[in-house]
């Protein structure tokens, strides 16, 4: 793994368990509109009546005349200026805040992906630079940006979004609170120009703003919150014991499979607030020299994405399967599974539902028999996700 890797790791798992961290608190939204911001400015309306020391990092008001109106009297740190391309673009000031260090901080556009050039890639790293000075942090981000259930999004609205969020981050959360709206709500308030400038009404109807898109973005929202809400109260309400499960996600070079298998596995979990691995084993065809470019890409941008979640990952060698068979192959990699498995002392395995010739092999044969009877041994569950 490459040090940025290691140091998005190490900034998430590592620094921000120190005890003297700023607290952290999230509004999360279904969709645009919703009144993530207004509430966050709600909020810093009132601790300035209550004189805690509060400052808006960066707000995004997109011209909404409610939202716009809560600015008055608070106190905001102005944007740092960047030139890239030829154009002036505006960024929040992480260091204006660091030397200012309010109480609290409020910070809008969590997805956002900030200027090629800037300490960090993406604007929740950040927030992590924020809490990990001390500063408290309240937040916002709309559900289509969390990265496990990218896919259920894009099922859902035809569209991929690009700006994502580890859910890993959500678990340093303090405390979680939905924004919740009706679908007839919510739309009324678009046709009112609340949201959008009037002109892009009927786009956005044709768009995300249809009924039954936002009732399936809703329940995909009210899941999430009640999911982070309900390991807090395990964690330190009732200090239910969670079985120490270890999960295993199996992943290929495949692109679109691996990064199903790895999202999966990182709600599995981060259910259970479990440790995890993803376990990519390397073959003579795939090795350094031979693995064709755009795959290559792929798999390091499936790593990189892995380990922004929360995951270890593991690069097994199957050096034994040169110019062998797809069942020599199967084999070996079947038992690099097991090895892992066993030594890692992993719970639950997870892999793509087989529709690789590999796998194939894998399940048609005596291997697969062999990988069931070595799991069943070692008390391994295995999953096969669609």
């Amino acid at each position: 793994m490459s040090e940025d890797r290691d140091h998005i790791a190490d900034e998430i798992l590592g620094r921000l368990k120190q005890s003297d961290r700023g607290n952290l608190k999230i509004y999360i939204g279904m969709i645009a509109g919703a009144g993530k911001s207004y509430r966050m400015l709600q909020e810093a309306q009132i601790m300035m009546r209550n004189e805690v020391n509060v400052k808006i990092g960066f707000i995004e008001t997109h011209g909404r005349k409610e939202t716009v109106a809560l600015l008055e009297g608070l106190p905001v740190i102005p944007r740092r200026e960047v030139f890239y391309k030829g154009k002036k673009l505006e960024e929040m000031d992480v260091n204006a805040i660091m030397i200012l260090h309010p109480e609290w901080v409020s910070v809008d556009e969590l997805a956002h992906s900030n200027i090629p050039g800037s300490k960090n890639e993406k604007r929740w790293q950040d927030v992590i630079d924020l809490l990990s000075a001390g500063i408290n942090v309240i937040t916002a981000v709309n559900i289509q940006h969390i990265e496990s259930i990218n896919e259920d999004v894009k099922l859902i609205t035809g569209i991929d979004v690009r700006e994502r969020v580890p859910d890993s981050f959500l678990q340093l959360a303090d405390e979680v609170v939905n924004i919740d709206l009706t679908a007839d709500e919510l739309i009324t308030r678009l046709k009112e120009g609340k949201i959008y400038d009037k002109s892009k009404v009927e786009q956005a109807l044709k768009n995300f703003f249809q009924p039954e898109k936002i009732l399936q973005l809703r329940e995909l929202a009210l899941r999430e919150v009640a999911t982070q809400v309900e390991r807090k109260v395990d964690i330190e309400v009732t200090k239910t014991n969670f079985r120490h499960e270890h999960f295993l996600a199996c992943i290929s070079s495949n692109d679109e499979t691996a990064k199903n298998i790895i999202r999966k596995t990182a709600r599995l979990a981060n259910y259970y607030h479990s440790k995890w691995y993803v376990l990519y084993v390397q073959t003579p065809a795939e090795s350094t020299d031979n693995i064709p470019l755009d795959k290559q890409r792929h798999l390091i941008n499936n790593f990189k994405m892995a380990i922004e979640m929360g995951a270890e990952v593991i690069q097994a060698n199957n050096k034994d399967s040169k110019g062998g068979s797809d069942m020599k192959k199967g084999s070996n990699i079947a038992q690099s599974i097991i090895e892992i498995a066993i030594e890692k002392k992993i719970t639950t395995i997870c892999i793509g539902k087989p529709h690789l010739n590999l796998w194939k092999v894998i399940l048609r044969t005596n291997i697969f028999n062999h990988l069931l009877k070595a799991l069943s041994e070692n008390d391994i569950d295995l999953v096969i996700l669609s």
